[in-house]
């Protein structure tokens, strides 16, 4: 994990009908709609946030 290396997150599929801990890590990661993409800094502490909802999201790396 690079320093400067961030992650796109695109909110790909509704939570509508999911566990309460997706919901909620959904709301930590600033996903509130559809389609909507955050920029997070690369940290462990986001991956394993990313591990619990990676069926609701698409990630992608930049620099």
């Amino acid at each position: 994990m690079s320093k400067n290396k961030t992650l796109k997150i695109k909110l790909i599929k509704s939570s509508i009908g999911y566990k309460k801990k997706a919901k909620l890590t959904l709301k930590a990661l600033g996903l509130k709609k559809m389609n909507q993409i955050v920029e997070h800094k690369d940290t462990p502490s986001l991956r394993g946030m990313l591990d619990v909802v990676s069926y609701l999201v698409k990630v992608e790396e930049s620099k």
